[in-house]
């Protein structure tokens, strides 16, 4: 089974892409979901969060988003801190979930590829890419309450799309559904050859 990588910056459009993989059958696992989930589940992470954040990091209602946000997105080394107490986990989550799938490829959707080091990991790249004002709509649609400052801000902590695209197997221009529909039948049918 091969490791396939689906990475992208905020509002690129992964989750559409990641949704038009499923309908092929081919096994899709969201880092970001599964982190979230993993946050509130792990008993380690809880401490480690809150032994990096304080008290704050949790509410009565679970894990505190918008606090934990804020802080990162505007500290680097706090935003490193946190990648390394989740993505382990999240590595360590994804691996046991590969040992119940039964195909050819499985895809791990995950913003920050590139970013975090774990590159080598996989044995393809698929990066989405959209332009960054179009990018931008597509969060405040998607997310009213979220600031213009603050998607700019997660922008600055992801590679630009020009970086990417040199170390991507395979690039997908997401502006039009149909057309992304194409290049994702092309890629799935490409990866089945190659396989």
């Amino acid at each position: 089974m091969r490791y396939v990588g689906l990475t992208g910056g905020i509002g690129s459009g992964k989750t559409t892409v990641a949704r038009l993989f499923t309908e092929l059958g081919v096994p899709v696992y969201n880092s970001d979901n599964r982190a979230k989930e993993l946050m509130e589940s792990s008993p380690q992470i809880k401490r480690a969060l809150k032994a990096l954040f304080g008290k704050q990091a949790y509410t009565e209602k679970g894990l505190n988003k918008a606090f934990i946000s804020e802080q990162v997105f505007n500290d680097e080394s706090l935003l490193k801190k946190l990648n390394s107490i989740v993505h382990p986990a999240v590595r360590k989550d994804f691996l046991a979930w590969t040992e119940i799938q039964d195909t050819e490829y499985v895809i791990q959707e995950a913003a920050i590829i590139f970013e975090i080091g774990t590159a080598d990991f996989y044995d393809q790249i698929i990066l989405v890419i959209a332009p960054e004002n179009i990018r931008k709509e597509r969060v405040m649609k998607r997310k009213p309450e979220t600031s213009l400052a603050s998607i700019e801000a997660r922008m600055q902590n992801q590679w630009k799309d020009e970086r990417k695209i040199d170390v991507s197997d395979y690039v997908i221009q997401n502006l039009d559904l149909k057309d992304t529909e194409q290049q994702v039948l092309d890629i799935h049918r490409d990866l089945l050859k190659n396989g």
